[in-house]
């Protein structure tokens, strides 16, 4: 994906405003909007020109013919047309019938950027949504008023019906919102910030639901936090790298060049330069100068090649980054899309009918994220069994014990935590896109699954940050050990250091259950850990 400009290199964005025209933007944008509570959302005049072009189209060309969703009913029962007198109601009832989500709601970030994707698609102007629906929408969102969305109910192939019609209820004063931290009917929060409810026109309601912007949405966000993962379990590796005096032919460039596979090249530069100026590493000539070679077969204590999890973080981390930069160019192009149906092709006076709902490209892309992120953390979690066996690191204390092994616990009870983590995710490693069960009528007979997908993915993402911060609590107290924080290489040294700032070296047991959350957070959350690949 060379050619798409997102976000190998770029971090969220510190502008105050984001215009919103429906082609520019990016998941970090959207990433820099949810983390910022003083950005604010922007619709230009000529993006209103636009949508109003479209929209009045739309209202002459329903008064002659048949339109699906305008004067027709939905899916099945397209056959059945609907008199003018009824239209508006048509769109009432779509958005109520659909908002029936069960289940536990969906995090507020994810709905909030659910919002922004939608608001994005309706910019485009081939929605045919009137420009008032689309300012209350942005209005909404600058306002920080979030619906209460159910995490069950989509199936991804209309696109996230069942999720949208909750975001929808809420620009027409019903349902439930999340505003200033409270949970309270939408109407009253809309009062409170000076918004008045949306009447819904002619497509309206369809407009709002029909297309992929949940699972787009949680997918920007996932995608911009799994890079700072990759970027995390790539320091990790350096550190564990230089602790284990890892031999420097391992990330040389040469040996790079020889596979020249973009991602493993990537993730080898960025050990080289996290490891620069370190004093640990092996050369591994001069380590096999002191083997000695004679008549007789015999057996060296010289460990002469590392573990897999040392010696192939590029080549296993090159695949997980070159699926990160695919998974975030397919989302970036959708959310630019239009996912809706059907839309308006102002150009040629016609409406075009098809399938841009359908979220298949959005879950097989994270499906895929999500798979690279289980590698990921089950490489970590190898690592953070090599330097707590001292049978095969045959270098530190039993679970990096500081104090009395035996009397002291060290890091057993964390490790038990690693493990039961990357088991979790292992079992949600099956592709949620492959799920794909008839429904409605058997109109929508093949579906994505693709929300489903998303959330998946989000546990899976949760769980990598938690095995990567037991890792660096791991190697920081693996440091404590040996006593070499001197020897590090600069970059090794900060991280250590930040580490510390909330998970300070174990002597005595204590429980680690608010110090390690602090640590997941500060890892989650912490720009100047990202690697610009």
């Amino acid at each position: 994906m060379k050619n798409v400009t997102i976000s190998r290199t770029k971090r969220p964005t510190q502008k105050r405003t984001l215009a919103i025209d429906g082609s520019s933007l990016t998941t970090t944008d959207i990433a820099a909007f949810v983390g910022q509570p003083d950005m604010t959302v922007s619709l230009s005049p000529q993006t209103l020109r636009r949508m109003k072009a479209h929209r009045d189209f739309l209202l002459g060309a329903a008064q002659t013919q048949a339109i699906y969703g305008v004067n027709t009913g939905f899916g099945p029962m397209v056959t059945h047309i609907i008199s003018a007198q009824e239209i508006t109601a048509l769109q009432y009832n779509l958005l109520r019938g659909h908002a029936v989500g069960m289940g536990t709601p969906i995090d507020s970030r994810f709905v909030l950027s659910a919002m922004i994707v939608r608001l994005n698609t309706l910019a485009k102007g081939f929605s045919a949504a009137s420009s008032a629906l689309a300012q209350t929408l942005a209005a909404c969102i600058n306002a920080r008023i979030t619906p209460i969305v159910p995490e069950h109910g989509a199936v991804g192939t209309s696109g996230d019906l069942v999720q949208l019609a909750h975001i929808a209820l809420m620009l027409i004063g019903e349902g439930e919102v999340m505003y200033w931290g409270k949970r309270q009917p939408a109407l009253r929060a809309l009062k409170k910030a000076g918004i008045t409810p949306h009447t819904l026109g002619p497509k309206e309601g369809l407009c709002l639901i029909n297309g992929t912007s949940v699972m787009s949405g949680i997918g920007a966000l996932l995608l911009v936090e799994t890079s700072r993962a990759l970027a995390i379990a790539t320091r990790a590796g350096a550190l564990a790298f230089e602790l284990m005096k890892g031999f420097t032919d391992v990330i040389d460039p040469t040996l790079h060049a020889a596979r020249p596979h973009e991602g493993q090249e990537r993730i080898a530069r960025a050990m080289r330069d996290l490891t620069r100026n370190s004093k640990l590493l092996s050369n591994r000539q001069k380590v096999l100068a002191k083997v000695e070679i004679n008549d007789s077969t015999h057996v060296t204590d010289i460990l002469l090649q590392e573990v897999y999890s040392l010696r192939c973080i590029p080549q296993v981390l090159g695949p997980v980054l070159e699926t990160l930069w695919k998974s975030e160019g397919t989302v970036y192009t959708e959310i630019n899309s239009v996912t809706d149906n059907p839309i308006v092709d102002l150009e040629s006076k016609r409406f075009l009918h098809g399938g841009n709902f359908h979220g298949d490209y959005v879950a097989t892309a994270l499906d895929q994220m999500k798979a690279g992120l289980i590698k990921m953390t089950l490489m970590s979690e190898r690592r953070i069994n090599l330097f707590l066996n001292k049978n095969i690191n045959h270098t530190f204390t039993p679970f990096l014990n500081l104090k009395t092994p035996g009397l002291t616990i060290g890091l057993q009870g964390l490790q038990f935590v690693a493990t039961s983590t990357a088991a979790d995710s292992q079992s949600l490693g099956y592709p949620h896109s492959l799920h794909s069960i008839s429904t409605n009528g058997d109109n929508q007979d093949i579906v994505s699954m693709g929300t489903d997908a998303a959330l998946f993915a989000a546990k899976v993402l949760d769980n990598a940050f938690v095995v990567l911060a037991i890792e660096l609590v791991a190697l920081s107290q693996a440091v404590a050990v040996l006593d070499v924080e001197s020897k590090l290489s600069p970059a090794s040294r900060a991280l250590v250091e930040k580490v510390r700032t909330s998970v300070k070296p174990i002597i005595d047991d204590r429980s680690l259950t608010s110090e390690l959350e602090a640590l997941r957070t500060a890892l989650r959350y912490d720009e100047s850990l990202d690697i610009a690949w």
